[in-house]
């Protein structure tokens, strides 16, 4: 899981430094040759994009680094936590089933909650059993934890 972000990002990184070193600087070339650059709509463009590809770089490489710092083993083997895959029973009865990812993964259609959601960060921590109260924008609910798979029982 920690691989598959890892190689994600290095992908995106590496397009984003192909258009910041190739393809931006034959733009802004490009709409140098046209003329006054006080008024050029397609350099002042070329320069924004410049700018907000930089950022995302420096961004992915700062996520690259703490990601890369994750211990995997230190997370609990009895109690959600990232990578857990837990069966939540709603008030209603049904079953919902979530896997508990970083924020960059989250899908919320997919069944992948980030841990940094208000149920991400409610289910954490918790074991089979426990129920598990949630604050959310909709207002509060309330589930039963039924089954729980965590990182190290998948690896097995």
């Amino acid at each position: 899981m920690k691989e598959r972000i890892l190689k994600r990002f290095s992908d995106e990184i590496a397009a984003l430094e192909r258009e910041l070193k190739v393809e931006l600087p034959k733009e802004i070339q490009r709409a140098r040759e046209l003329g006054d650059l006080r008024e050029n709509a397609e350099y002042k463009a070329a320069k924004e994009r410049q700018e907000i590809v930089n950022a995302r770089i420096a961004m992915l490489k700062k996520r690259v680094g703490e990601i890369s710092l994750m211990n995997l083993d230190r997370i609990p083997a009895d109690r959600a936590g990232f990578g857990s895959t837990v069966h939540l029973r709603a008030e209603s009865g049904d079953t919902i089933i979530y896997q508990l990812v970083m924020p960059e993964e989250a899908d919320v259609e997919k069944g992948l909650i980030s841990t940094a959601s208000p149920i991400g960060r409610a289910i954490l921590n918790k074991e089979e059993g426990d129920e598990i109260n949630v604050t959310t924008p909709n207002g509060s609910r309330t589930f039963e934890l039924v089954k729980l798979i965590t990182i190290h029982d998948d690896n097995e």
